[in-house]
């Protein structure tokens, strides 16, 4: 790679250099340069890009832009196939996923972290410190400082393009957890290890004390932190508390630092959420995180829907990106319940895509609606072909189609000649309506 005279993105768009990064996302979200350049100058948008990611097709996250998804793969000791991962891989990238999260907590994790770097076009994302117990095969409590900093040195080198950091709860928030009773306490994995570590060793939190020298290795590679948040709401009963909040409040404080020294900055967030606290979140997020781009995990509008938690969701994750949310975390069908299959990754991927669809049509993001349009054209014109080249997943489209075939072309088997759109094209070129 040539020698560049900046060392993130956001340092580039400071100097006023477009990255040839910024230019492929100024592209694709129908921007100039000129309009990209400040947003991502003052951290509201986000090109995660690490430098030794070479096939990366890049991706802008931020409220302005198209909402982007994420998809939550890697093995776990029970469902150990990575070969199987990798079909889940290919088959998110080609449904549109942007991003992919390898969340492995088993068997040797840097073959599968270095096969994604470098053979796929999408973002890619790790959580350090699950690997930070299979990368020493040492208990959690062995571990020190130093060695979960190793690894997160270790992810940016192998082309990691952004990092979930659990910086945000500090020994504060053991007595915070203790003393508010929360329903659930912990439901983050990367939180609870880290909050787990610190229990057990009386020390503070490693990502939180040497969050300077992280950031100096994220500038170096150009990777993006993402601020995990620890304390989101697991249930419906934590949304909106005391420790959500608070650790929100250190997560802006943390996203100023890393401004200044020119890392990007993510903000993780909620997590189970009631539908009408929703949009008071990102608005809060927003304003404590000076309009970092927001992260959301759902967030799920209800607790009861366990094999259909893809749709409950879908809902939140719908209704926050209207509201401001940038990315959106797929939820499958297995959540709660296993480790995803392929099924279920492409139903989780779906469910995603039609609420980050939906939120950029309500913000009137450009372009958003064309497709739309389209189908609105294809199906006045009873064209099934047009209507397969608009739809989000045309495969299963035909397939429903082809197994309910109706006997006439121009009908489907709901209908038939009492097709309204039939009967009103016919009525308006003054044909016969023939209904029996």
């Amino acid at each position: 790679m040539s020698e560049r005279n900046y060392a993130t993105q956001m340092e580039a768009a400071r100097k006023g250099i477009v990255t040839p990064q910024l230019e492929i996302v100024a592209k694709k979200e129908r921007m100039t340069v000129e309009e990209l350049l400040p947003l991502v100058a003052s951290g509201k948008v986000v090109i995660p890009a690490n430098k030794n990611h070479t096939c990366l097709d890049p991706e802008g996250v931020g409220s302005m832009l198209r909402t982007k998804i994420n998809v939550n793969l890697g093995v776990s000791r029970d469902c150990k196939d990575y070969d199987v991962e990798m079909q889940k891989v290919m088959a998110a990238v080609k449904m549109g996923g942007e991003a992919i999260m390898d969340l492995s907590s088993h068997g040797n994790t840097q073959p599968f972290r270095q096969k994604l770097t470098h053979e796929c076009p999408a973002m890619i994302g790790t959580v350090p410190v699950y690997d930070s117990v299979i990368h020493y095969q040492r208990d959690l409590d062995t571990l020190t400082a130093k060695d979960f900093i190793d690894v997160v040195r270790l992810h940016a080198q192998d082309g990691v393009d952004f990092v979930t950091l659990h910086c945000g709860i500090t020994r504060k928030t053991i007595d915070q957890i203790r003393k508010h009773k929360r329903k659930m306490n912990i439901v983050s994995r990367g939180g609870s290890l880290v909050f787990a570590w610190m229990c057990m060793t009386g020390e503070e939190n490693p990502f939180y004390q040497y969050y300077d020298e992280i950031l100096d290795i994220c500038r170096e590679y150009d990777v993006t932190i993402s601020l995990g948040d620890a304390c989101r709401p697991g249930c419906l009963a934590d949304a909106t508390d005391v420790c959500q909040i608070e650790e929100l409040v250190r997560l802006g404080e943390l996203t100023k630092r890393a401004w200044e020294k020119d890392v990007q900055v993510m903000v993780e967030g909620p997590g189970h959420v009631p539908m009408d606290q929703i949009a008071a979140n990102m608005k809060v997020q927003q304003s404590i995180c000076m309009g970092a781009p927001f992260y959301v995990l759902g967030p799920l509008v209800t607790d009861i829907a366990p094999g259909y938690d893809h749709i409950t969701a879908a809902i939140g994750g719908a209704i926050a990106a209207m509201n401001g949310a940038a990315f959106l975390c797929y939820v499958t069908p297995a959540e709660h319940l296993a480790l995803p299959n392929l099924e279920d990754v492409k139903q989780g991927i779906i469910a995603s895509k039609i609420a980050a669809h939906a939120a950029d049509i309500a913000k009137g993001v450009r372009g958003a609606r064309e497709i739309d349009d389209k189908m609105g054209d294809a199906r006045r014109a009873l064209d099934w072909e047009a209507q397969w080249a608009c739809a989000l997943d045309p495969e299963t489209a035909k397939a429903i189609r082809a197994d309910r075939s109706p006997e006439h072309d121009d009908t489907c088997s709901m209908c038939g000649k009492f097709c309204a759109v039939r009967s009103m094209n016919k009525a308006l070129n003054g044909e016969h309506i023939d209904i029996l």
